[in-house]
């Protein structure tokens, strides 16, 4: 769940005294330190995904430059009907209609996501040695929406348990997304969930390329799922805490930057990468969609949901100065903002501190105006989405904002219609989380 849930009236007199900490040596210092140890350099080889607008990368993709929102109406559990982001990809097609009863959403996305990835990197799966492949997925709210469900379905039978699934422990274990992934896949290698509220996506990719360095597996499936829309409680929760996104259309009810914005779009997704180290990747000819360049993870230690726009700014710079790189290098910020009235300035302040206003070939959007927030698969899913950047010089805007927050303008910020960049060489995805969990990853256009 995001770190920027911000509409309670006790988080509006917040103010953040410690200053920002000007972008300095640690850059020349720790890059040198990372080439010095020679690390393997990672490269990103395949992507499936599935979000409330796309089932494919080139759907998704498509959509974003259109502008087409991917948000209806959803009828919640003791709530009513709101807007929420559900996807409609094919189950049965990896699955037999009983693992999809057994199993859960956000497995079953795993499993569709996973399938795709490894179709898209054309890497020989039946023949790859299956101990040697790791599957590492962010997840968010998992386990929650199956014991709603259980305590649903016995209260008609006037809370007997003996109507209890005995299906509900490996449901809502932690590790069940990516468990239920290696199940299908028949991959013995490690399978583990990563728990990193909304930063979890990016997390998925970070841990992968850490454990492919590390020479712990040589095929990593690895980014982020949710189910969250089925669980009632995500939305009540966000609905007590003021915010709830609310509109009379659906489609613009996510609206990062926007003066009028009042909450959180609640959606589910999921978007999975192969990872594999260069040589493994150039040795079998692979096509590569980018090299991951460097990763920054840091923690607020401040507040349970409140942003910290100090912190979220250091965690910036880490990644550049892991990366090697100057604020000017970078060509695309993708913002993490998720609609919330402060939660989005808090971003915007941190995004300031680092790229000023001497970054002209920088260009800042944001994702979630087009899907809502997917939890713990937004920032696999918003890296994606800016992936084909690499290609066609174009960045998607962010959408629905008829009226721009003057605390939220930033130079360089795309607006309701596509730009078309001179140059992209860089892409920077900021995704944060609940409990002051921070995630910046960088990935760079893949050169040989």
């Amino acid at each position: 769940m995001a770190s920027d849930v911000t509409g309670s009236p006790d988080h509006k007199n917040i103010h953040w005294e410690e200053p920002f900490i000007a972008f300095g040596p640690l850059l020349a210092s720790d890059f040198l330190l990372v080439q010095q140890q020679n690390l393997p350099r990672i490269v990103i080889t395949g992507v499936g995904l599935t979000a409330p607008n796309g089932d494919s990368l080139p759907e998704f993709r498509r959509n974003l430059l259109a502008g087409v929102s991917g948000i209806g109406w959803l009828d919640v559990r003791y709530m009513g009907r709101l807007p929420a982001g559900a996807c409609r990809y094919d189950a049965l097609k990896y699955q037999t209609r009983k693992e999809v009863r057994v199993g859960t959403r956000a497995g079953s996305i795993s499993i569709w996501c996973a399938h795709q990835a490894i179709e898209d990197c054309g890497v020989p799966f039946d023949a790859f040695p299956k101990d040697r492949v790791g599957i590492y997925i962010g997840c968010t709210e998992h386990g929650n929406v199956e014991t709603e469900n259980e305590i649903y379905a016995i209260s008609k039978f006037n809370y007997d348990t003996k109507y209890w699934s005995h299906y509900h422990n490996p449901r809502t274990v932690a590790n069940n997304p990516a468990g239920e992934a290696s199940l299908n896949l028949g991959s013995t290698g490690p399978a583990y969930t990563i728990g990193a509220a909304c930063a979890a996506g990016n997390l998925g990719l970070v841990h992968a390329s850490q454990m492919l360095r590390l020479g712990e597996v040589d095929l990593a499936i690895c980014g982020g799922v949710s189910e969250s829309i089925h669980t009632f409680g995500i939305f009540a929760g966000f609905k007590s805490q003021g915010a709830l996104a609310t509109h009379d259309v659906p489609a613009k009810a996510s609206r990062p930057f926007d003066r009028a914005r009042n909450g959180i779009v609640v959606s589910e997704g999921g978007c999975l990468y192969t990872l594999e180290r260069l040589d493994d990747a150039r040795a079998r000819g692979a096509r590569i969609y980018a090299e991951i360049a460097g990763y920054g993870v840091n923690s607020d230690a401040s507040d349970y949901v409140l942003p910290n726009p100090v912190r979220q700014a250091e965690c910036v710079r880490k990644s550049l100065a892991h990366a090697g790189l100057r604020p000017a290098d970078i060509h695309i910020v993708n913002t993490h903002a998720t609609a919330t009235p402060l939660g989005d300035i808090q971003e915007c302040e941190a995004i300031r501190a680092v790229f000023g206003d001497a970054c002209p070939d920088t260009f800042i959007n944001n994702t979630k105006s087009f899907i809502g927030h997917c939890m713990g698969a937004a920032g696999a899913l918003e890296l994606a989405g800016n992936l084909p950047s690499f290609d066609d010089l174009m960045v998607h805007p962010t959408i629905n904002v008829d009226d721009l927050d003057p605390a939220c303008a930033l130079p360089g910020l795309v607006l309701n219609a596509p730009a078309k960049a001179r140059r992209i060489d860089t892409i920077l995805n900021n995704s944060f989380g609940m409990l002051g969990i921070n995630s910046t990853l960088i990935v760079r256009r893949f050169v040989a």
